[in-house]
């Protein structure tokens, strides 16, 4: 096998079955280099990350508090509960509180909604603090906002990283870092596990199986 592909694979940390394992690369890739490698999270800062109950938001939220941030995540209100037992530090019910008036002096934003809702995310920001956009879109009058309030935003896609995911391996090994499954699937029903997903309602990370 070429060293290139080598580069890909990685050992499963042993308190982790093969479900979890399978939902941790892209979802936690993600996250890592949204938080660590691109804004640089430190210690103290503040995060406010957007649909935090979800695939990448969940893990999110572990990866940032692993970091020392102080985060907020934005959910429906049945799922601040969860959003509280893996660290989140503030919940806001996205559906009765408007974030933009809400929250202020973040450091850092995650947004894996559109570029409308990232530009609304701007005005949470202190100065020099960033938006990061998950999801690809049209973003250029997102970055020409920025620019005016002195922020940053960033449309950001994920890219294979051995170090990256060396870093995730020990988070998980330490127990810093837990994927929630919200389903595995068989792959014959993949359909099925593809329209769950897009309901936007699912609490973790969902899985196709293969037998």
């Amino acid at each position: 096998m070429p060293a290139s592909e080598l580069e890909r694979i990685h050992p499963v940390e042993s308190q982790l079955d093969h479900v979890q394992a399978a939902a941790l690369p892209l979802t936690a890739l993600t996250a890592y280099q949204a938080i660590v490698d691109t804004a640089k999270v430190r210690a103290g800062q503040r995060v406010l990350i957007h649909a935090a109950a979800g695939g990448v938001g969940h893990v999110a939220v572990q990866i940032a508090k692993a970091r020392g941030a102080y985060v907020i995540g934005t959910a429906s209100a049945a799922n601040h509960e969860f959003l509280r037992g893996i660290g989140a530090d503030e919940v806001l019910d996205y559906r009765a509180t408007d974030f933009a008036e809400a929250v202020r002096d973040i450091d850092m934003v995650l947004d894996p909604i559109d570029s409308e809702h990232a530009l609304r995310s701007l005005r949470t920001l202190r100065p020099g603090g960033i938006v990061i956009l998950i999801r690809p879109t049209t973003t250029d009058l997102l970055h020409a906002e920025a620019e005016r309030l002195r922020v940053r935003a960033v449309s950001l896609l994920v890219e294979a990283d051995h170090q990256g995911m060396n870093a995730i391996r020990e988070l998980a090994e330490s127990g810093a870092l837990r994927p929630t499954i919200a389903g595995a699937f068989p792959l014959a029903d993949a359909a099925k596990a593809h329209a769950l997903g897009d309901t936007g309602r699912t609490v973790g990370k969902l899985v196709l199986t293969v037998d």
